[in-house]
């Protein structure tokens, strides 16, 4: 989920050049603040147990 949020915050708001460090956090805090306000979720599109299958031979499952 952090690598979503990451994409989005650069897609949202870091797609231009910001001058300088203290632009930069009060950028990306007024973008956080309104996201959370907006309280935005993720859609995933497959169950658990299809996610295990797909990437099965990316992720082997761990034996107990």
């Amino acid at each position: 989920m952090a690598e979503i949020e990451f994409a989005a915050l650069v897609k949202q708001c870091l797609d231009r050049r910001i001058a300088d460090r203290d632009t930069l956090a009060r950028e990306t805090l007024a973008w956080a603040h309104k996201r959370n306000k907006e309280r935005r979720t993720v859609n995933w599109q497959f169950t658990q147990t299809a996610a295990r299958e797909k990437l099965q031979s990316k992720y082997p499952m761990l034996i107990d």
